[in-house]
């Protein structure tokens, strides 16, 4: 059984993440909605696992309320920068380490949200026709 892949196949026509290719026409507008819709659906579902993370961390190591976990999580998370100032040597090693975590989540989230998009918008101009030069 040989398990190699040709260069060349097509995805699969209802591929959750599969994108089509250059010499494949554009897909229809349905088919584009639904995709944007699920990476919507996923970057929502990071937004929220990471305000989450971050209101743990806030209630168990800087001993703030829920309420107050949640504006600074959000705060932070949203890139406004902290609103209560960590009194314990944890709470400031999470406080560091959640502001950077949330940078990167940030770029990771649009990225998510935004790849059907470009993809659509590259393939209509075709930025990979002649190979890259």
């Amino acid at each position: 059984m040989s398990t190699t892949r040709q260069p060349d196949a097509a995805p699969a026509p209802h591929s959750a993440f599969r994108y089509e290719r250059i010499s494949q026409p554009v897909a229809p507008l349905r088919r584009y909605l639904r995709r944007q819709l699920r990476s919507l659906g996923i970057g929502l579902l990071f937004i929220a696992v990471a305000l989450f993370a971050g209101m743990v961390g806030y209630h168990r190591l800087v001993g703030l309320s829920w309420i107050d976990s949640y504006e600074n999580a959000a705060m932070i998370l949203s890139g406004m920068g902290p609103l209560a100032s960590p009194g314990t040597v944890a709470g400031k090693i999470f406080a560091g380490s959640y502001a950077l975590f949330s940078g990167i989540a940030v770029l990771a989230i649009a990225g998510v949200i935004a790849a059907p998009l470009v993809h659509r918008l590259l393939h209509r101009l075709h930025a990979d026709e002649g190979g890259g030069s």
